[in-house]
């Protein structure tokens, strides 16, 4: 048998010497939070396995009943290069044509809102905050607007609807630059400013346009998924990931920032440079997502909040598992919205019917936890 190994050995303080009791603490609290740690990553496996599966029910339901059977031929046809031509016609075109790139436009769609929302109340350690609150859903609206009413200065209504979106929030941080600096107040008042005045724009052009064209704006504004493709999943994934990637990477400095911009600074993090890289990341991700498929309220909000209170407030966990519910968020609502009558309801509809409801729950509840009280 080995021999027990003394305390020397193991790179600890001999027994009974004044540094043994600190070294006990420290071993039992790194040792807690390496156990707390594997239960957030097994609860981050868990909840995207449980994504994934939400992701297959929903390709099964819809007007025409298609079996999972019939849905995995399709996808190895197109994706292991299979005989397409071999496929029934119509489980083509409603399984990998219209179905398939919407569920994935979906999950994109609320990686991005929820995980941004999360980036979003940590850099400005305010749990009200959501990535609407600088004017990407008010700059969006007008773009969405304009593009709609004057088709022949613009290439497409998501292209207007991105440009504004960033045109909104860079606008809001301009305004809110003072002496080198940007106070946190000073940036959302500021965003508070520019959103009632492209929401003023956007009136203008409801009440110039014609009725298909307010019709047009209206269903804009209240969000969907009824166009959606594999061209805006292709297009929008990589940029959207590939932000995902970073702000999660960042997770361990939002740490730091939340503890306040002094306490950042003495522990080496440039507060103010790391909120510009942060909303600049968060709010290309929202922008994408908004220009493809209209405003989607809530997510941003909800999600964070849900994350916290099943992990707790550490961002390196808050802001994946924040994006993986908002998926399973909206693939929930997106499947009641298409489902749930004859005629698509607006999927912005659904989610307020949820998230009002949810909030005032927070507020009463969780109030004083959750909102600061």
């Amino acid at each position: 048998m080995e021999k027990n190994l003394t305390s020397a050995q193991a790179g600890l303080p001999p027994v009974g010497s004044p540094a043994a009791p600190r070294a006990a603490v420290f071993a039992g609290g790194a040792a807690r939070s390496l156990a707390s740690d594997g239960r957030k990553w097994v609860f981050l496996a868990l909840a995207l396995a449980a994504t994934l599966a939400l992701a297959a029910v929903t390709s099964l339901m819809g007007a025409y009943r298609i079996t999972l059977e019939d849905v995995w031929r399709v996808i190895a046809a197109h994706v292991f290069g299979g005989d397409v031509a071999a496929l029934d016609r119509l489980y083509n075109t409603i399984v990998w044509e219209i179905r398939l790139p919407r569920i994935a436009l979906v999950i994109v769609v609320g990686v991005a809102i929820a995980s941004s929302g999360a980036v979003y109340q940590g850099a400005f350690r305010n749990p009200l905050v959501e990535p609407f609150i600088l004017g990407v859903s008010a700059g969006a609206s007008l773009g969405a607007a304009l593009g709609i009413v004057f088709p022949q200065f613009f290439l497409s209504v998501q292209v207007g609807a991105f440009v504004f979106a960033l045109l909104a929030v860079g606008l809001a941080y301009l305004l809110a630059r003072v002496e080198g600096k940007t106070p946190v107040v000073t940036l959302i008042l500021a965003g508070v400013i520019i959103s009632a005045l492209f929401q003023s724009v956007v009136s203008i052009m409801k009440y110039i346009s014609d009725d298909q064209a307010l019709r047009a704006i209206v269903f804009w504004t209240l969000g969907g998924f009824y166009y959606a493709s594999w061209r805006d999943v292709t297009s929008l994934t990589p940029v959207i990931a590939a932000c995902f990637a970073a702000l999660w990477l960042m997770g361990w400095r939002l740490n730091v920032l939340s503890m306040g911009d002094e306490e950042a600074r003495a522990l080496g993090v440039d507060p103010d440079r790391l909120k510009l890289i942060l909303i600049v990341l968060s709010t290309l991700m929202t922008a994408l997502a908004v220009s493809a498929v209209g405003i989607i309220s809530w997510v941003g909000l909800m999600m964070p909040h849900a994350t916290r209170l099943i992990l707790g407030p550490d961002n390196r966990f808050v802001i994946p598992a924040s994006g993986i519910l908002g998926a399973a968020l909206l693939l929930v609502c997106d499947t009641i919205a298409r489902t749930l009558t004859t005629a698509e309801i607006p999927i912005g509809i659904i989610i307020s019917i949820i998230g009002a409801p949810y909030l005032f729950y927070l507020l009463r509840a969780k109030g004083r936890y959750t909102l600061g009280g």
